[in-house]
């Protein structure tokens, strides 16, 4: 079945990704299970932060996927296929100059971000059983904490109103296109496609490693998911091992 079959539509759960893990633990979510709400009170974001979304406003997202076909190391693939769904997906209404993939997988609209992405696997030894893609885009929001980070929705980008359910079905579609592409063995053109669309790519920015602050000049991301930067060195970073300044 594509992904975005069944589609359930939930009022209210503490996270998406708890309710779809649970469900696919249990053997209850088939492949390609998305699972919708209109509010969650304890969203998770990246590095263990939370993320927070106004109810009722914006995509509220996870996908349940087995990607059993695939080895543990293809894991970059993956977040590679999700980034570019939302990009596919969000592009359209926003621009498409204007929307890129924040490495490793943000959604930004210029220097803005516009969404994220939480992907949690499970393994059972080399075998990758499923994989609980959650996703977050702010749609209708147009007040933010202030603790957020640079945030933007694309009522604020367009100035129109959005069915958030409608819109969550869209980009259910686009994600199945992506996977469809990863399946028939287009990891290469994903990682392509994800650095033509990779934010400040060619351009200083400036980033931080413990404690130490430098400028560096982002190059690309490897098929592995490294973060490759040149300066006086070139340099690369795993996930997690720098954070961005700008």
């Amino acid at each position: 079945m594509p992904i975005g079959h069944p589609f359930i539509e939930l009022q209210s759960v503490d996270s998406t990704n708890n309710y779809a893990m649970a469900l696919a633990s249990k053997g209850e979510a088939r492949h390609g299970t998305l699972v919708f709400a209109h509010h969650q009170w304890a969203g998770k974001g990246q590095r263990g932060r939370t993320w927070t979304s106004a109810a009722g406003e914006n995509i509220i997202l996870s996908a349940v996927l087995e990607p059993v076909a695939f080895p543990p190391s293809a894991a970059f693939g993956l977040s590679a296929c999700v980034a570019l769904a939302c990009h596919d997906f969000f592009a359209p209404y926003a621009g498409k100059g204007s929307t890129a993939i924040k490495w490793p997988n943000d959604l930004y609209w210029n220097d803005r971000k516009a969404g994220g992405i939480l992907i949690e696997n499970h393994f059972k030894g080399d075998q990758w059983v499923f994989a609980i893609v959650g996703i977050g885009i702010n749609i209708n929001q147009v007040e933010f904490p202030a603790t957020a980070r640079n945030p933007v929705s694309l009522r604020q980008i367009t100035g129109r109103e959005f069915e958030a359910v409608a819109l969550a079905r869209q980009l259910g579609q686009c994600l199945d296109r992506r996977y469809a592409e990863l399946e028939a063995g287009g990891v290469r053109g994903l990682v392509e496609a994800y650095n033509a669309a990779l934010y400040r790519r060619g351009q200083e920015v400036r980033l931080k490693k413990d404690n130490a602050v430098f400028t560096t000049r982002i190059q690309s991301v490897s098929p592995q998911g490294e973060l490759l930067t040149r300066d006086v060195l070139d340099r690369q970073f795993v996930f997690g091992e720098v954070e961005w300044i700008i």
